[in-house]
């Protein structure tokens, strides 16, 4: 059992620490019951250089088990040259980071897919994924010549996909710098090249809930699209279509049947495709309406008078 610091004159006084000081002080009389008091709390000075640094950490950056040096490898050594010392005669001393070229590959794709996910608003598992698919990629050499940035995106599509929440290929080219071709072309050479990464099968249903949580509708309508797009997939009405054009088509379908209808361009600038392949994929569903709604919509526009295109 440890002894309870308490002031001998009043023991029932509460105690004040003074942090500076590192003193235990009794509230009453003043007395210093105790001294060389440990400050486990933050540290609230700041040992950064440069003027206005926020920075109040004595330690750096966490570990990163993708590095070969876990992001340790730092060195301190004077500086050389006529900064060596300052006006008063004072040794001048800088950081030197000894970063290895793959090292530094892989810092800067990091950096790249944590801000996409952040743009898009992916969870930590998502950009941990990609950041190690990114780097079993890197580490393999078999997209040589293919930009660092590209082979990121493509990281970054493979793993939505793997964690059940896919992204379109549009979503992905919105938030990088590289083109949607190079994209993909860099999502099949990893495919190809490391027979591991296995992807799952899009279907409509991948997309459905953020489509129609995106467009506001209701969700007796996001059902029914639902329905509609597994139901016209099932019958094999849609034959070489796109699962995101199915569920886009649907969706349309769907809402103009409803009291809350959305056009097929606003349809086709969330789901990231053109108003002609939604006309297109609905022209197919059309003639076969009827049997793809579920049995208890409840419809505000028939299905007759539903638009022809």
């Amino acid at each position: 059992m440890s002894a309870k610091v308490v002031c001998p004159q009043h023991p029932d006084a509460n105690l004040i620490e003074d942090h500076r000081a590192g003193d235990m002080i009794c509230s009453e009389c003043g007395l210093v019951v105790g001294d060389r008091v440990i400050d486990v709390g933050s540290e609230w000075r700041t040992f950064s250089n440069e003027k206005g640094g926020e920075d109040r950490s004595r330690v750096g950056g966490p570990e990163n088990n993708l590095l070969s040096g876990s992001d340790l490898s730092t060195m301190i050594g004077p500086s050389t040259g006529k900064a060596s010392f300052d006006s008063d005669g004072n040794a001048m001393y800088t950081n030197r980071r000894t970063v290895s070229s793959s090292d530094r590959t892989l810092l800067n794709a990091i950096k790249v897919i944590s801000s996409m996910c952040d743009r898009i608003n992916l969870p930590r598992t998502i950009t941990e994924r990609a950041n190690n698919l990114f780097k079993t990629v890197h580490e393999g050499r078999n997209l040589r010549g293919r930009s660092n940035e590209a082979i990121a995106a493509a990281s970054l599509y493979i793993a939505c996909r793997q964690e059940g929440v896919p992204r379109t290929f549009k979503e992905i080219v919105a938030v990088s710098t590289v083109s949607k071709k190079e994209i993909g072309r860099c999502f099949k050479l990893i495919l190809k090249a490391h027979d591991d990464t296995n992807v799952d099968i899009i279907t409509t249903g991948d997309f459905m809930d953020r489509f129609c949580g995106t467009l506001g509708l209701p969700r007796d309508v996001q059902r029914a699209a639902t329905h509609i797009a597994k139901t016209a997939v099932d019958l094999d009405i849609v034959p070489g279509r796109s699962p995101i054009s199915v569920a886009a088509a649907a969706i349309y379908m769907a809402s103009q049947a409803s009291s809350d209808p959305r056009s097929q361009k606003e349809i086709a600038d969330i789901a990231g495709v053109a108003d002609v392949t939604i006309r297109q994929s609905y022209k197919l569903m059309l003639p076969s309406a009827r049997q793809l709604f579920p049995e208890k919509f409840k419809f505000h526009i028939p299905v007759e008078q539903l638009p022809q295109n």
